[in-house]
C-alpha cells in the first residue's frame, strides 16, 4: 500500500511540474471539457449515487449515520447537480489567480524584482460525505494550477469513482496529464500519503474537528483545516424584531446540515421579553427544537403560549453550546452585554461565521472587530458564508484557522508566490557590489508599476 501511495504522490508531483509550462488557457479548456464529460455521464453517475444513498439509508435506519449526512450525499436533490456543473463554468470564467504581480521594485539600474503569484503545488484534500466536493475541488485545483489527490468519505465511494473517471477522461483530451487530478479510496492510502512531504505540499481536511485534528497530528505537511461549523447569531439590545426573525430563522433552517448553519442563538438580556419571544415562536413554527438556558426559558413561558413550547423547548446543558447539531436544533444563551457576547463567542465558537442583529453602528463595529471568526456579519444570515455566494465560483472548504487563507477558500487561497528577478546589466549583477562601505553601491529600491511580469 505504501508503494502504491508513493506512486500516486510521485505521479501528482510529476503532473504538477509538467503543468507549469502549460498555458492558463489550456486549464480553462480542460474545465469546459470536464463539464461536458460530467453532463454526458449524468445518468450513470446519479445511478451510482442512488446506490450510495440506499446503503446510507440502511445506516441511518440502524442508527449508525445521521440524517444530515444522508442529505449531504444526495447529488440529485433540487438543483445540486446543475449547480455543480454551473460552478465549473463559473470558476473557469474567473480571472487567472497565477502570474499576478503584487510587488515590483527596481533594486538598481537594470535590476528588477517581482513578487508573482503561483500555484502551491500538490494538494491532498480529504473530505467527508458530499460527493460533489470532488468536482468542486478538482475545478479549483485545475484553474489555480495545482495538482490534487482527493479522498472522499466511504459513504460516497460509488459516486466519487464515476465522478473521478469523468474528470480523468476530460483531462485526457487536454495538454494536462490525466494524473493531474487523482482520487483514492482507503484510509491506509491517506496514512501513507501523509508521510510523503517530499511530494505533497498542502493537506486540506474538510470535515469534522476530529478529522482535522487527526490529520494535523499525523503529518509534517502543512495543513489548512476546515473544522466544525459552530456558528452563532447575537441579538443585540437594539435588534429589530422583524430583522431578527428573518435572519435567525434563515440561519438555522435554510440548510440545517451545512457548516454555515447557526447552532447557537445568543440573546441580550435587554430583549428577553421583546424580541426573543417573537424569534422563538418563528423558530417553533419552523419545527426547530430549542435548547435554552433558564432566563430565556422563563421569558418565553411568560410571554408566549405557543403550543410547541412543552414539546420543542428543553433545558440546555453545557455540552449543547459546544455541539454542531447539523439539524433543526438550536442552543440559546442569554448574556448581559455585547462585550460578554464577544467573549463567549470567542471561547465557544469554531471561528467559522457569526452574525449580529443590531440597529447600532457602534455595536456592529465592535462586534465585527472583536469577534475572532473567519466571517463576522451585520444583519445578515450566517448562510451567506459560502464560496459560491461570495463570487468565488465554488470553494475547497472554509478555513477556520488564521494562516494563509481564511473563510471560504477559493482560487486566491490556492496560490502562494515566488520572487522573480532579472538583471538587464551588460555584465549581470552581483551582490558583493552593494552595501554601505567604501566602493559599495546603494540600492535604489524604486517601486515599479507592473501588473504582469515583463519576461
Amino acid at each position: 500500500m505504501a508503494s502504491g501511495a508513493q506512486d500516486i504522490a510521485k505521479g501528482a508531483k510529476a503532473a504538477f511540474d509538467k503543468s507549469q509550462l502549460v498555458p492558463a488557457s489550456e486549464r480553462v479548456l480542460a474545465l469546459k471539457i470536464i463539464r461536458d464529460e460530467l453532463a454526458a455521464r449524468k445518468d450513470e453517475i446519479l445511478a451510482a449515487n442512488a446506490l450510495d444513498l440506499k446503503a446510507a439509508q440502511a445506516e441511518v435506519d440502524a442508527g449508525r449515520m445521521s440524517e444530515s449526512m444522508l442529505k449531504r450525499l444526495d447529488l440529485g436533490t433540487g438543483d445540486k447537480w446543475d449547480s455543480m456543473l454551473q460552478g465549473i463554468l463559473d470558476v473557469s470564467g474567473l480571472p487567472d489567480p497565477t502570474g499576478i504581480v503584487s510587488y515590483a521594485s527596481e533594486l538598481d539600474d537594470g535590476l528588477e524584482l517581482y513578487r508573482v503569484s503561483c500555484p502551491i503545488g500538490v494538494l491532498l484534500v480529504i473530505f467527508e460525505a458530499r460527493p460533489e466536493v470532488v468536482v468542486n475541488i478538482a475545478t479549483l485545483a485545475i484553474k489555480s494550477g495545482n495538482a490534487a489527490i482527493l479522498k472522499g468519505g466511504k459513504e460516497s465511494n460509488n459516486s466519487t469513482v464515476l465522478l473521478s473517471k469523468a474528470i480523468s477522461a476530460g483531462l485526457a483530451k487536454t495538454a494536462l496529464p490525466d494524473t493531474y487530478i487523482q482520487t483514492i479510496q482507503s484510509r491506509a492510502e491517506v496514512s501513507s500519503l501523509l508521510a510523503l512531504d517530499q511530494y505533497i505540499d498542502l493537506v486540506i481536511p474538510r470535515g469534522s474537528n476530529s478529522l482535522v485534528q487527526n490529520i494535523k497530528n499525523n503529518t509534517r505537511i502543512p495543513v489548512m483545516g476546515h473544522a466544525d461549523g459552530l456558528c452563532s447569531v447575537f441579538l443585540d439590545e437594539s435588534a429589530n424584531v422583524d430583522k431578527a426573525v428573518r435572519i435567525v430563522v434563515d440561519s438555522k433552517t435554510d440548510y440545517p446540515s451545512a457548516c454555515n448553519s447557526a447552532e447557537t442563538l445568543i440573546v441580550h438580556e435587554a430583549v428577553l421579553n421583546t424580541v426573543w419571544p417573537k424569534v422563538a415562536e418563528a423558530l417553533l413554527d419552523a419545527n426547530v427544537k430549542l435548547l435554552v438556558d433558564e432566563p430565556s426559558l422563563a421569558a418565553l413561558k411568560a410571554s408566549s403560549s405557543h403550543p410547541r413550547i412543552e414539546s420543542y423547548v428543553s433545558p440546555a446543558d453545557d455540552e449543547a453550546y459546544n455541539t454542531e447539531h447539523l439539524s433543526l436544533t438550536l442552543s440559546v444563551k442569554t448574556l448581559p452585554s455585547l462585550s460578554a457576547a464577544i467573549s463567549w463567542i470567542n471561547a465557544h465558537s469554531s471561528h467559522h461565521t457569526e452574525s449580529i442583529v443590531t440597529e447600532s453602528d457602534e455595536s456592529a463595529s465592535i462586534f465585527t472587530r472583536g469577534v475572532d471568526s473567519a466571517g463576522t456579519f451585520i444583519n445578515a444570515s450566517t448562510r451567506f458564508a459560502d464560496g459560491f455566494r461570495y463570487g468565488f465560483g465554488t470553494e475547497v472548504g472554509i478555513a477556520t484557522g488564521r494562516i494563509h487563507a481564511r473563510g471560504p477558500v477559493g482560487l486566491d487561497g490556492l496560490v502562494t508566490y515566488k520572487y522573480m528577478m532579472k538583471s538587464k546589466g551588460e555584465k549581470g549583477h552581483i551582490a558583493s557590489e552593494f552595501g554601505t562601505g567604501a566602493n559599495k553601491r546603494p540600492f535604489k529600491h524604486a517601486r515599479i508599476d507592473a501588473k504582469a511580469v515583463p519576461f
